[in-house]
């Protein structure tokens, strides 16, 4: 009787009380009586990161599909895809998918279709946001917790129109420019490995705010129920992540072979001609970011070669990009030639990711990359025959150097689910409206 007359009194709602420092600290707690979720898909010994390689303005569907379908030898890169040779095994096409949501606004409603499977939101014609969190920001908030920075968000060159967004109205402005990059990756507050560096003596106290109020938790823990006792661990596990997040800023970075302080960029890549040096500069980014995932500061990148509608013009264009898919005679070899380009550089990328050394394998293998856009056929805005490219196999939970064509127009959403849960989201569904799936792509799930 006594233990009950004296057990705290728990409300929906409450806190781990501490003290530190004779000062009275606190953490919420999360709401309580709630169905615990399932607990997320088992790791491999390296943890599975996402990348999202996005370039505007589409492709041309009938230079883009593969031929044959399959594993191996049954299926052949197509024109557009030819870059992508050296790499053919370390990557799946998927192809014949289309979004179902409305294209109210070309491009941008492919844009978020593809990325938050939802419809836009269209407030005005020139003002327009998502209605949900992008892939990247979806995964980011499940496996992103650990490491410096929770997402990484970069584009070759400055636009108005972001790719990565948490909820509407609420962007994540990416980077252009390599030395600031590089700045905020390898600068005074990056460790690698056998380095030292003074420690900010304000982490240590951040910490012990922690560990203060951990010390309540059994007394919040008694009477209540199992569900409620898994809800509390699994937010405690977030407050723990977080502790952990803290104290890799004051510890050793991680053992990792292949983490190394790269070369700071010696240039900005300036536009010769008012033509920006697309191989150059993208090339540069890609060996930040590769190295920011070999050195876990970060396990989630966004990756934005232009914007949808960004008129790009590129070396040996006679017009920008977007003017181009639209005005360019048949058989548009401009549009060609500049896709072609766009998939070198991915091609790159997933080279790059290849060649880091994880235990037995790469950072390619503990990884999915996916490639696409915000249309297909760029001269009328097609949502149909979608664009998609994933490279590697996220733990052994996706396969590669396959091609799936979809027989009946899938939903694309069903990649974008079936990518989230190799990432080890236990994701029910994903979308809404006629984005909305509860199924993934099992075609290339491993």
């Amino acid at each position: 009787m006594a233990d009950i007359l004296h057990r705290p009194r728990l409300s929906r709602r409450g806190f781990l009380r501490g003290v530190l420092g004779g000062a009275a600290v606190s953490i919420a707690l999360p709401w309580l009586e709630t169905l615990a979720g399932k607990q997320a898909l088992a790791q491999g010994s390296f943890p599975t990161r996402f990348g999202l390689f996005f370039w505007g303005n589409g492709m041309r569907p009938d230079a883009w599909v593969p031929t044959g379908e399959g594993s191996g030898d049954a299926w052949q890169l197509s024109e557009l895809l030819q870059p992508l040779a050296p790499v053919k095994d370390r990557i799946s096409v998927v192809s014949g998918t289309a979004l179902k949501v409305p294209n109210s606004i070309p491009h941008h409603a492919g844009t978020a279709g593809v990325l938050t499977g939802m419809p836009l939101w269209v407030k005005s014609h020139e003002d327009q946001t998502m209605n949900g969190p992008t892939i990247d920001q979806a995964i980011a908030a499940e496996i992103g917790g650990e490491t410096r920075f929770r997402s990484l968000e970069v584009a070759l060159y400055p636009n108005r129109h972001i790719i990565s967004f948490n909820g509407p109205d609420n962007a994540n402005p990416p980077e252009t420019s390599p030395a600031a990059l590089f700045e905020r990756l390898f600068g005074p507050e990056f460790r690698a490995p056998g380095e030292e560096s003074a420690v900010d003596p304000k982490l240590a106290l951040r910490r012990s705010v922690l560990d203060a109020v951990a010390g309540d938790i059994d007394r919040f823990q008694r009477g209540l129920s199992v569900a409620d006792r898994a809800r509390l661990d699994q937010h405690l596990t977030g407050v723990r992540e977080l502790e952990r997040r803290i104290q890799r800023l004051e510890a050793d970075p991680p053992q990792l072979d292949a983490c190394s302080r790269p070369v700071a960029p010696d240039s900005e890549f300036e536009y010769v001609d008012g033509r920006p040096p697309l191989p150059e500069k993208s090339r540069v980014m890609t060996d930040l970011a590769v190295m920011a995932l070999a050195c876990d500061q970060s396990r989630v990148f966004s990756y934005q070669v232009n914007s949808p509608v960004q008129n790009l013009l590129l070396a040996g264009s006679d017009q920008g990009f977007h003017n181009l898919t639209h005005d360019e005679p048949e058989p548009q070899p401009q549009v060609r030639r500049i896709v072609t380009e766009i998939m070198a550089q991915y091609a790159y990328m997933v080279q790059r990711l290849s060649e880091v050394e994880e235990g037995d394998g790469s950072l390619l293998d503990h990884m999915a990359l996916l490639a696409t856009s915000d249309i297909s056929y760029g001269r009328i805005h097609s949502l149909d025959e979608f664009p998609i490219v994933i490279a590697g196999s996220a733990n052994g939970r996706l396969k590669t150097g396959v091609h799936y064509r979809s027989p009946f127009a899938e939903n694309t959403s069903k990649v974008m689910l079936t990518l989230q849960r190799a990432c080890g989201l236990n994701a029910g569904s994903w979308g809404a409206e006629g984005g909305y799936v509860e199924d993934g792509l099992g075609a290339i799930e491993a």
